[in-house]
């Protein structure tokens, strides 16, 4: 949620921050601005709504200047508007600031500032702390660094900032803590980013920032300190980010390119980390935590939204396989009700971004109680990586839709390799059958090839829903994760009303809901709940019910009950998760895309939540 693009250099701004915002839009957002200074003057564009509707606005108006800096908002503190847009400026109209998070006491320095005369122009956390700046500046007499590290202490909460002096204006300022960035290194020029994507055309050269750290940039010089003043030494990575990777690649949409990602991201997560023939795992991120790992009492899965779904397979693979307790939580919740966390728990957090707030909040509580954090993530250089004590990359590539699809995948089947790591360490799965299980894992990128050939019979039952109000989905074992996932991504990107519950659990309160215009999506594949599950779709078809059956391959028996079916490969019925997923998804993006919404930016939603 919200983006940040800075450029200092020889080239024209413009057209790099504007591009960089359009690269940014993925993460969600209601308004957009970009700040531009050209020789002493500081030029400020903004607008509520698109990035385009910034483009419009501002042209024709002076555009030039080689520093300048964007941004797109997610709103918090104000409602969408052109006045709390982002750059905000100072009272004097000399600094300019952008920011993601949340100002958590901007309340009281509020009410600070303008006991000293600061007037405020917008309902902002942001613009609070850019007048903080300008007072310390003025009031001490320091430089902008200077001021811009003494102000940030006296604040609470999470941000990634840039602030520009137009009297000054041949620097940028960045700073973060708890909300991502990036800088990526030219010639004679700088770059900065929330993350990699408006700065792969540009150079493979990045900086991350790390929490508590502020620089100060200019085109020829960048300097890193901590917050305490001590002066950092950057470490320059390359970014394996490809330009391709951020484009639609001719489809419509990139969520749909991303479903159709699956087969090669699925492959991608697996390559290097399983040997069939050996009967072996090796994923190296957790390999020094071996011992540990035989000796655990429970593992703790933390994460949000389609993750948590995916945390939720996780739970059924880890404790089918390797026999240890596994408890599920939303991230959110398990940060604030002080759970009871020994040096004994492992605890895997799960995050496409690496960002997400709550993540990180419940993951520096865990670590604070003695616990052992793994990590399960898709971006390079996060935080997440970097709080957790081990983990392992997806490797999914960039997720430009806001609904997760590949990520979820990926993430299933990072979690399927823990699940049959740690039964190869404990001795809960024998040489033989995990060899076999490790076969089939190996085919599944072919299933999933074989799953998405049902994408036109799929859209012709997208036709028949479109028009929905409500949809039930209903699954058993590993399926319900799957109906619930499903569900999320319905309601999602089409907003119709979605619910996934545990099938057996339709007739403790759903099934009054029933009647000749709900659809409900039944995952009826062949596994150990399979005469429970048509029991299930036969109590729904009582009550007139339409039925659309996620089935395997050569199934006849709910075809006489259902209305619409669907087929998936046959595979056991650990891997069933990862099929039964490519259907729904197919189906959720049909049905937005009939019902003429944005798929790829859903009303009100963001890629990475970095706020509570």
């Amino acid at each position: 949620m919200c983006g940040i693009v800075g450029y200092i250099g020889q080239r024209e701004a413009w057209p790099i921050v504007l591009k960089g915002l359009k690269r940014l839009e993925y993460r969600g957002y209601d308004s957009a601005g970009i700040a531009l200074i050209n020789k002493d003057d500081l030029n400020i564009y903004k607008k509520a709504g698109k990035v385009k509707e910034l483009e419009d606005f501002a042209e024709g108006k002076d555009l030039t200047g080689t520093v300048g800096m964007g941004h797109t908002r997610w709103a918090t503190h104000g409602a969408p508007s052109d006045r709390n847009s982002h750059p905000h400026t100072s009272d004097n109209g000399k600094l300019s600031i952008v920011h993601n998070g949340i100002i958590e006491n901007y309340a009281t320095l509020k009410e600070e500032l303008e006991s000293r005369g600061h007037e405020f122009k917008s309902d902002t956390d942001t613009e609070v702390l850019i007048h903080l700046i300008e007072e310390i500046y003025k009031k001490d007499n320091v430089d902008l660094l200077e001021a811009v590290r003494l102000s940030l202490h006296e604040v609470n909460g999470a941000y990634a900032i840039v602030v520009m002096d137009e009297d000054q204006p041949d620097q940028l300022i960045a700073a973060r803590k708890g909300s991502p960035m990036v800088i990526g290194v030219g010639e004679g020029e700088y770059f900065i980013a929330s993350d990699a994507t408006p700065i792969v055309e540009y150079t493979k050269n990045v900086i991350y920032l790390n929490d508590n750290e502020i620089a100060y940039v200019t085109r020829e010089e960048l300097l890193i300190k901590r917050l305490d003043n001590v002066v950092q030494t950057p470490y320059v990575h390359e970014l394996e980010l490809k330009l391709e990777m951020l484009e639609k690649g001719g489809y419509e949409h990139f969520m749909l390119k991303e479903i159709y990602e699956q087969p090669r991201s699925v492959r991608d997560c697996l390559r290097g980390r399983i040997y069939p023939n050996e009967g072996r795992v090796q994923l190296g991120g957790i390999s020094e935590y071996a011992d540990k790992l035989k000796n655990i009492d429970r593992i703790i899965i933390v994460a949000c939204g389609t993750s948590w779904h995916a945390g939720l397979v996780g739970e059924y693979l880890i404790e089918e396989y390797s026999r240890i307790p596994v408890e599920v939580e939303y991230a959110s919740e398990f940060r604030y009700r002080n759970p009871i966390i020994t040096e004994k728990d492992v605890v895997i957090a799960i995050s496409q971004s690496g960002e997400t707030a709550d993540t990180m909040a419940a993951i520096e509580m865990a670590k604070e109680k003695g616990a052992t954090i793994f990590g399960v993530c898709n971006v390079v250089g996060a935080s997440i990586p970097r709080l957790t004590h081990a983990g392992a990359y997806t490797h999914a590539g960039p997720e430009i839709g806001v609904a997760s699809t590949k990520a979820f995948t990926a993430q299933v089947t990072v979690l399927t390799l823990i699940a049959f790591h740690l039964a190869q360490q404990r001795g809960t799965l024998t040489s033989s059958k995990l060899s076999e299980l490790l076969t089939e894992l190996d085919n599944i990128p072919q299933k999933i090839e074989r799953a998405l050939k049902s994408d036109n019979l799929i859209k012709e039952i997208a036709h028949k829903f479109k028009d929905s109000r409500n949809c039930l989905f209903l699954g058993r074992g590993s399926g319900f994760p799957v109906a619930l996932e499903g569900a999320l991504k319905l309601k999602e990107i089409s907003y119709i009303h979605a619910e996934g519950y545990p099938a057996a659990e339709m007739k403790h309160g759903p099934i009054a809901l029933i009647d000749e215009e709900m659809p409900v999506v039944v995952i009826a594949t062949k596994n150990s709940s399979y005469e429970k599950v048509i029991s299930n779709i036969q109590e729904v078809k009582a009550r007139k019910g339409i039925v659309l059956a996620i089935v395997t391959e050569g199934d006849t028996e709910v075809k006489k009950m259902a209305d619409y079916v669907i087929e998936i490969p046959d595979a056991s019925e650990a891997f069933l998760p990862l099929l039964a997923t490519i259907p729904l998804q197919l189906l959720s993006y049909h049905i937005a895309v009939l019902r003429g919404c944005n798929v790829d930016q859903p009303r009100n939603l963001a890629k990475s939540v970095t706020v509570e």
